[in-house]
């Protein structure tokens, strides 16, 4: 006997989504009391500030990098916008270093917060990805960003189960002055066809070494540099493990940087395995043909020596 379904197809696979992520409470029952309530700011928000995250020592450390790197590149020519965008929405007086993992160790513990590790589980399950990693320098006289939500490719309509969630971490302070990412509170839950506009936005405000951690369907974006001093920021998002990732980390990060790396990180660029397999390779684990393939262009490095 068959049921006819008066939803759209897209609705019908919006429900079964629901169903499937339900599966993952059982990581919500694993969250600290202080989790929980991170949680519970973000569910009704659709964003929370963890204060403090990073050590003074970590954020002068990437600091140091990416300004290092930001000369490589714009001296190289090897970063596509190492000294501004190529458009308005990259910022034509905002730099920005992409594959972050593939330039320095420096830059691996912003992705693995124990909180952000463990809100990402309870909201996207486990097996969740990078999506994408990068550094965000807005210079003085930089415009606003257009406001805009990450996961808007998603073909399924709003408000949906969470897929993505991303974290900003302040390099610098985040003043209303300085080029800080304004937001709207609440807009993640809105239905589809609303559209976020500048005059509802209000800024992320935080010391520099802390993070605002919010929701793919939030509206945001970077905010106007009045002040006489550079902005700069990490961005790590990241995805369900279902999803395809924004930046290709199979080919923006060398596998032969992966025996250096955190486990955890390694799982999340894509060499995990999402219950119950999906990415093995050849029958097995991904890391072990990612092993493999290290081995190979190490070996095919040395015999061009």
């Amino acid at each position: 006997m068959s049921v006819k379904s008066n939803r759209t197809p897209s609705k019908v696979a919006l429900y079964a989504l629901g169903d499937k992520l339900a599966r993952y409470k059982p990581y919500r029952d694993k969250l600290t009391p202080h989790q929980k309530e991170l949680l519970e700011q973000v569910e009704q928000e659709g964003f929370v500030v963890i204060e403090n995250a990073f050590s003074k020592q970590d954020i002068e450390e990437a600091k140091r990098v990416v300004r290092e790197w930001e000369e490589i590149e714009a001296s190289s020519g090897g970063g596509p916008a190492a000294e501004g965008g190529r458009n308005p929405f990259e910022g034509k007086k905002t730099k920005r270093l992409y594959a972050i993992f593939n330039k320095s160790r420096a830059f691996d513990k912003f992705a693995l917060h124990p909180d952000v590790l463990a809100l990402n589980n309870a909201i996207l399950g486990v097996g969740n990805l990078v999506t994408s990693a990068q550094s965000i320098t807005i210079c003085p006289g930089e415009i606003p960003q257009e406001i805009h939500f990450d996961d808007g490719v998603v073909p399924l309509p709003r408000p949906r189960p969470p897929l993505t969630m991303a974290i900003m971490v302040a390099l610098d302070p985040y003043t209303p002055d300085n080029g800080a990412t304004v937001l709207i509170p609440r807009s993640h839950k809105w239905e589809e066809g609303r559209v976020g506009q500048r005059e509802e936005t209000q800024p992320v405000i935080m010391k520099e070494g802390s993070l605002v951690y919010f929701s793919g369907q939030l509206w945001h974006g970077g905010g106007e540099n009045r002040s006489e001093k550079e902005r700069a920021a990490l961005t790590v998002q990241y995805c369900a493990g279902f999803i395809r990732p924004t930046e290709n980390q199979f080919l923006a990060v060398s596998p032969v940087h992966l025996r250096d790396m955190d486990k955890r990180l390694v799982d999340m660029l894509g060499y995990g395995v999402f219950p119950p397999f999906t990415g093995y390779v050849n029958g097995t684990h991904p890391r072990i043909a990612a092993e493999k393939l290290a081995e190979e262009l190490l070996q095919a490095k040395k015999a061009k020596l």
